[in-house]
């Protein structure tokens, strides 16, 4: 592999410019009109620009994609994750070209990818998923049916969905006839798919998952898990390995049904397995993720591996190079993610970053996709970065990530610094017993 094409943009594009580079691969990076000034396009040996600034006509326009692979020489596509990165069709068309693409097969994908399909495929593996309702909803009236057979609360779902999209808790019959209509045309109108399905909602639930990989010569292993419950609009903000709440007889469980859940589909590549989890330390899968994921640095900075590097060498078929009981956590890490959006409100916040300074010492890794100057425009997720700081415990992560916070600088736009500041301070937080309500509770408390 001489030349990878990035599919994609902002930090997630120089993060792996910067492995590629350590290994000697050029890289050609692909952008839109309103991303030609960013710091991703001049970091990479060789540019394009492929379209217009709506994700339609840019990033996510395969032909325009492969066209600048094709006319670049570029052997692989990496597509980072969003966008294309889960898409099947793409990855078959990137075949089709002779062209690699860095991750799994587009049936795997496509399964994954798919709620309804993934909960059967893992039904049938023995993997324990929340209990629901196993195939798409026709309306209203069979959704108030369904619910009322599985016990309230019941949180609805889009089969196709991700990132909190077409996502409600309903609490009763009401609210179920009120949100699945609404439910049902976001989805259709982010995934183009509107299939709806119905799972008992897991209350004051742990958001836990587990980095797996796979080579192409049979070997699975798990690189451990994450803690992912600090979230709002049912997004990740904040995330730490290990799992506070975990107890290790409870992380060795979870780490091996994850094994067995990419061991089910034949996993190559470096993904995701998510679980919900309960306050007894039940466990449920949730979905599969068939990408590298925004927090994957938390697990690089706990286990030494580079996830970006184990892509490309799975990618060019060389079998994983260590065994499961190589793999360990050592100390703590941290990842906050920082956002142009309201601390108060979490909407976007758009403009343009009049001054930029980052946080440096000990412990402290900033992947970023902006500097001063840089604009956020309304077009892309507003996220400016990722703040990772690690330690040799938890306390002294978050000690280090309160530093860190201190010694940010950006101006010109909202962030969500005052409210990432106001998590690390918070005592349950502290405390390492927290739940995916969290935000909401600290909101309610803070507005009382």
């Amino acid at each position: 592999m001489k030349t990878v094409l990035i599919a994609n943009r902002g930090e997630i594009a120089r993060r792996i410019i910067r492995t590629c580079k350590a290994k000697g691969i050029r890289t050609i990076a692909v952008h839109s009109e309103a991303d030609a000034s960013m710091p991703f396009v001049r970091e990479a040996d060789a540019a394009v620009v492929i379209g217009p600034p709506p994700v339609a006509k840019s990033y996510l326009n395969m032909e325009a994609i492969l066209q600048a692979a094709k006319e670049q020489g570029a052997d692989a596509i990496h597509p980072g994750y969003g966008l294309l990165s889960e898409n099947g069709s793409f990855a078959r068309r990137c075949a089709e070209e002779g062209i690699v693409f860095i991750g799994p097969h587009p049936e795997v994908m496509e399964d994954m990818g798919d709620k309804i399909r993934a909960r059967a495929r893992m039904i049938e593996a023995g993997v324990p998923v929340v209990p629901g309702y196993n195939g798409s909803i026709a309306d209203a009236e069979e959704a108030c049916h369904i619910a009322a057979g599985i016990g309230y609360p019941v949180m609805l779902k889009a089969s196709a969905g991700g990132g909190g999209i077409g996502m409600q808790v309903c609490e009763n019959e009401e609210e179920v006839r009120k949100a699945f209509q609404s439910a049902k045309g976001r989805a259709k109108a982010y995934f183009g798919n509107d299939d709806m399905f119905i799972e008992k909602y897991i209350e004051e639930p742990h958001h836990i998952e587990v980095q797996i990989a796979g080579d192409k010569h049979g070997q699975i292993i798990h690189l451990f898990e994450r803690e992912c419950s600090i979230q709002r609009r049912h997004q990740k903000v904040i995330e730490e390995s290990p799992s506070p709440f975990l107890d290790n007889a409870t992380r060795e469980a979870i780490c091996q049904t994850a094994v067995q859940a990419a061991q089910a589909v034949g996993y190559t590549g470096v993904g995701t397995v998510e679980f919900i989890m309960n306050g007894e330390k039940e466990f449920f899968f949730l979905e599969m993720n068939t990408r590298l994921q925004v927090e994957h640095p938390v697990t690089e900075a706990v286990t030494g591996f580079d996830l970006v590097e184990m892509q490309l060498a799975i990618a060019e078929e060389k079998a994983l190079t260590f065994s499961q009981e190589e793999v360990m956590q050592r100390g703590h890490a941290i990842e906050l993610r920082i956002y142009a959006e309201d601390p108060v409100t979490f909407m976007p916040s758009p403009g343009t970053i009049s001054r930029y300074e980052q946080p440096e010492g000990k412990g402290i890794r900033v992947d970023d996709a902006v500097e001063s100057g840089s604009t956020i425009t309304p077009f892309y997720d507003p996220m400016i970065g990722k703040l990772i700081v690690s330690g040799s415990t938890r306390t002294e992560a978050i000690t280090r990530a309160e530093e860190a916070l201190t010694q940010y600088v950006i101006e010109g736009i909202k962030t969500n610094l005052p409210m990432l500041g106001d998590v690390l301070h918070n005592e349950t937080f502290a405390a390492g017993i927290y739940t995916t309500q969290f935000v909401q509770q600290m909101k309610r408390a803070t507005n009382k």
